[in-house]
């Protein structure tokens, strides 16, 4: 009896122990969380379109890794689909990260079909609408927040979450590996965005990547209207949302006045499947019931 009596003490000690730790651990986190003058750090929503394929999974996992390296983030994951799936589910269930899952398909006539090239029609439209019609849904004008529109083949380096926390109205910054140079940017004199450094098209009303600009959230929610055009001209896009938020003396440079690459606009190289596909043939194929 007294053998059971200690256990039971000795399991009650533990569970104690346990509890103090993670009073210990949730202080700390609030206290990294705030700044030095006891304002709370503003939260940054991240708008990420994904669609089914064979490398999905291995992108969701890396940025899904970077992204906990970030404070007070929250990942909206919008799938090309008419139903979520078990596999991005899962993702992002066993993420650690705090994060809304929803799908919306991207209507028949502007699929992808499956030799046309990624620039022949515009992708992740409906699913970054989506994602600001939930935030003007489930959050509130007073918010001091930042979203931010990360697709999910991008590389990002930390410091950017940091740049774009503060944003006040739209900011901006160099992305990497774009265009078909070295980066695209704005340029910034007297501290102002003056004009963009773009080779393709640079006459459009704001010459940017997807990666390379923060709306603040209480700006997004205050113009109702704002969305990206699913009919917007190619290259287009960004301004189809920005024309309706900001005029480009507004733009708020950041990243060392844009002197700082800190995304880059990478892809994973598409698999290669011809000896899966010759197996297949032969009734040899690889276990479809292991995920990849």
């Amino acid at each position: 009896m007294k053998s059971a009596n200690e256990l039971v003490r000795q399991k009650d000690q533990k569970v104690l122990h346990l509890q103090t730790e993670v009073k210990k651990l949730q202080k700390q986190l609030k206290a990294e969380e705030e700044e030095a003058d006891g304002q709370l750090l503003p939260t940054i929503y991240a708008i990420t379109p994904t669609y089914t394929r064979l490398v999905q999974k291995a992108e969701l996992v890396r940025v899904s890794q970077t992204f906990l390296h970030i404070k007070r983030f929250h990942w909206i994951v919008v799938e090309d689909a008419l139903n979520r799936s078990k596999t991005v589910a899962d993702i992002l269930a066993q993420s650690g990260l705090v994060y809304t899952h929803l799908s919306a398909p991207t209507p028949t006539v502007y699929k992808l079909k499956e030799n046309e090239p990624n620039w022949l029609k515009p992708r992740g439209v409906a699913q970054r609408n989506l994602g600001i019609q939930w935030l003007r849904e489930n959050r509130e004008l007073s918010e001091e927040a930042v979203v931010y529109f990360a697709d999910d083949d991008n590389t990002y380096s930390l410091k950017l979450f940091d740049e774009m926390r503060w944003t006040k109205h739209v900011s901006v910054w160099p992305v990497g590996l774009v265009g078909g140079l070295r980066f695209e940017r704005p340029v910034v004199e007297n501290g102002k965005v003056v004009r963009f450094y773009s080779a393709w098209n640079p006459n459009r009303p704001f010459p940017i990547d997807m990666a390379g600009f923060a709306v603040a959230l209480q700006l997004l929610l205050a113009n109702r209207e704002a969305k990206f055009n699913i009919i917007a001209e190619r290259g287009y896009m960004e301004s189809s949302l920005l024309q309706s938020l900001v005029s480009i003396e507004e733009l708020e440079p950041k990243a060392d006045n844009c002197n700082k690459v800190l995304v880059w606009h990478t892809r994973t190289e598409k698999p290669k499947m011809k000896q899966e596909d010759a197996l297949l043939k032969q009734g040899k194929g690889s276990d479809i019931h292991i995920e990849v």
